[in-house]
């Protein structure tokens, strides 16, 4: 296998990927060129330079795994990874500290006119009464995004004698108050508060332009901003504005809507207080070394069949939601195979239901299982990534549901599939530790290990059948290596014989199967080992 790195990432990936996968390392290169490149490559690892566009992901035949070396990753099309089924990581916590000091270092140095007085001194002036400054003790500061990144910069705050507000909806009163910091709950209520405000989100629909001209006229006169987070976030032409009116006294930019490109940015031909530097925010020599690892780790262990631990779009397979369910996960992928193999007509709709210890687990990975397990029996290239993405594009309905009921099992997993002709459900569970069986298909109970090749033979409960089955498999070549018979729990006389082959059982031996009297409707299943 081999992995392509690009973006100057800090050479310790390679070693990292040693054994697994060959590392190339190449400089940052335009979309025509990767697209050229992309295809030999099994794995890609960027930073924020290379935009990896649906485009280069369809040239990436062999693409399996793209790992962004930094926090961010708007400049990876997540949505064409995720149909074509590679996986997008990412480093949410390499770049921590440097973007958390960087924030701050922006912050005071803007406040005390660093820049603009550093230029001047060192052109041999002494202007110190031009340069007078603001103190950030005793003032407030706003922080918009409390992920690690914002909460960081709010300890950092409070300790220099700061008061810290804080809006986040996906952060709660309790978190926020415990760092020290007052939670303000609407977006509105913050901006009139606030001396300084900097904003911690991720550059989304909701979030592109935030800060706007609308919402700067809503904060106090004098404010102070800063942006370490993503370009777009603020209107930049707004900001401007603002600064020329003197409602924003000052701004700390470090990322900008069309970087590196920086003509196109209206706040570079502004004579006035602002501080630019060029996306510096993850720029030390510890966070590149970090990030490095980090991601490099990452797509070494997914190359290895491991799971990633910040997949950014399978979230539900992050270690730990995983952690707890993952004996379950091979025995749900096969019973979603399993059920979709014997099925007849369009599929529906899938149904999911747990007892025992699951029921008290996240079980969206197995969720996830199950799809892939019932998608992979007529789509190639299916996987964990696009599995749901699959069951939404062809309007699938899924319904999970948990039941506190006794279990038999340690835990089990229920799926029922409905199509516009028959109705399948097969149960699979944890019977002890490390030992999940297949125990129930439709109404025949039973203690089945899963297998590559398999035969599920519907017939009649009377002597001698076994024995004509047999006689057709051994005729045609094809060994069997277990074998069992469950009997219908509603005792209707019909049973079903499930035997393990070590091949495949080919479509004339199948027919052959299933013209022996009392034989009813011969399945062939073939489960992913």
């Amino acid at each position: 296998m081999k992995v392509l790195i690009t973006d100057k990432i800090n050479e310790s990936a390679g070693k990292i990927l040693d054994g697994v996968a060959e590392a190339v390392f190449l400089p940052t290169m335009s979309e025509d060129e990767l697209c050229e490149k992309i295809g030999e490559y099994d794995a890609l690892m960027v930073r924020s330079q290379t935009k990896v566009t649906a485009k280069i992901i369809e040239a990436g035949k062999n693409l399996k795994i793209i790992g962004r070396a930094g926090v961010g990753v708007d400049n990876i099309d997540i949505e064409a990874a995720t149909q074509k089924g590679v996986l997008v990581v990412n480093s949410p916590d390499g770049n921590t500290n440097a973007a958390a000091e960087h924030t701050v270092a922006l912050m005071l140095a803007m406040s005390r006119n660093i820049p603009t007085a550093a230029t001047s001194t060192k052109a041999g002036n002494w202007e110190r009464s031009k340069f007078t400054g603001v103190e950030v003790f005793g003032k407030t500061l706003g922080i918009i995004g409390f992920g690690k990144i914002g909460s960081h910069v709010a300890k950092v705050a409070i300790a220099l004698g700061m008061h810290v507000l804080v809006s986040d909806p996906y952060t709660s009163e309790q978190t926020v108050e415990k760092a020290g910091a007052k939670y303000v709950q609407n977006l509105d209520d913050l901006w009139g508060q606030c001396d300084f405000i900097t904003v911690h989100v991720p550059k989304t629909r909701e979030t592109t332009y935030l800060i706007n001209k609308n919402t700067i006229s809503k904060m106090k006169k004098g404010v102070r901003i800063i942006n370490c987070a993503r370009g777009g976030i603020i209107d930049e032409n707004a900001l401007k504005e603002a600064l020329e009116a003197g409602q924003v006294a000052s701004a700390a930019i470090d990322v900008y809507e069309n970087e590196p490109d920086m003509s196109k940015c209206p706040l570079c031909s502004y004579d006035g207080n602002v501080v630019l530097t060029p996306h510096l925010g993850a720029s030390t020599k510890e966070a590149q070394l970090n990030v490095a690892i980090d991601v490099a780790e990452q797509i070494r262990d997914v190359l290895s069949g491991k799971s990633a631990k910040a997949a950014v779009n399978i979230p539900a397979l992050k270690p730990a939601v995983l952690e707890p369910v993952k004996d379950y996960m091979k025995i749900s992928e096969n019973i979603g195979a399993l059920a979709f193999q014997l099925a007849k007509g369009n599929l529906k709709s899938v149904s999911i239901e747990v007892k025992g210890s699951l029921a008290e687990l996240d079980i969206s990975p197995l969720q996830i299982a199950i799809l892939k397990g019932v998608f992979s029996s007529i789509t190639e290239g299916v996987n964990y990534v696009n599995a749901p993405v699959i069951a939404k594009q062809k309007g699938i309905n899924v319904v999970t549901s948990k039941s506190q009921k006794d279990c038999t099992y340690i835990g089990s997993i229920t799926v029922r599939l409905l199509t516009d002709e028959d109705e399948q459900i097969v149960t699979g569970a944890l019977i002890a530790e490390h030992m999940p069986k297949i125990v129930a298909i439709n109404e025949h109970r039973m203690s089945l290990d899963p297998d590559e090749h398999m035969l599920i033979i519907p017939h009649v409960n009377q002597p001698g059948m076994i024995a004509k089955v047999a006689t057709v498999i051994g005729k045609d070549n094809v060994n069997i290596s277990r074998m069992y018979v469950a009997k219908n729990t509603n005792e209707d006389g019909i049973s079903i014989m499930i035997i393990n082959t070590d091949s495949k059982v080919d479509a004339e031996t199948l027919k052959e199967i299933s013209e022996i009297d009392g034989i009813k409707d011969a399945k062939y299943i073939h489960l992913e080992a």
